[in-house]
C-alpha cells in the first residue's frame, strides 16, 4: 500500500474495530418433493465516501500519545503519531507520491509542504481538515 493509502487508512478506520467472524449455521434442508425458487437479492447500492473529522481522529490519537508532537505542522510528527515511517526515504517517498517537489529533500521547506499536501488530499477523499491543519 502507498504511504499516503496507509496515512488514511489510520486515520479514516480509526477507532473502528474489525467485526469476529462467526461460523454460519447450516442452512435446513428444504423437503426434495418442493422446490423452492431462491429470490435474487439486488446488490446493495454503493454509499458515499466516508466522511472523516480528521482534526478531532488526529487530537484523540494525540490525548493517547502525550500530545503526538507538533502533528499539526510537521510531517514528521504527524507520520510518527499514525504509527508510520517517518524516514526521510518515506517521506522522499511520499513527496514523489503526492508530486510536492517544494524544497530539497528532508527540508523544513519540504516538510511543511508535505504536511499541506497531505492535509489537502484527506480533504479530497473526504476528510474534513480544519483550517488549523490546513496552514
Amino acid at each position: 500500500m502507498s504511504i499516503f493509502g496507509n496515512i488514511m487508512s489510520k486515520i479514516f478506520h480509526h477507532g473502528q474495530s474489525k467485526p469476529a467472524t462467526q461460523p454460519t449455521p447450516a442452512a435446513p434442508a428444504a423437503p426434495a418433493a418442493t422446490p423452492q425458487a431462491t429470490p435474487v437479492q439486488p446488490a446493495a447500492p454503493q454509499t458515499a465516501p466516508q466522511t472523516v473529522d480528521v482534526g478531532a481522529v488526529l487530537a484523540e490519537m494525540a490525548s493517547m500519545q502525550n500530545g503526538g508532537g507538533n502533528y499539526q505542522t510537521s510531517i514528521v510528527d504527524l507520520l510518527k503519531l499514525l504509527g508510520l515511517d517517518s524516514s526521510l526515504t518515506a517521506r522522499k517517498e511520499l513527496a514523489d507520491e503526492l508530486n510536492v517537489h517544494t524544497g530539497a529533500d528532508g527540508t523544513a521547506e519540504q516538510n511543511l509542504a508535505l504536511h499541506k499536501a497531505v492535509m489537502a488530499k484527506l480533504a479530497e477523499n473526504g476528510g474534513v481538515v480544519p483550517d488549523s491543519l490546513r496552514n
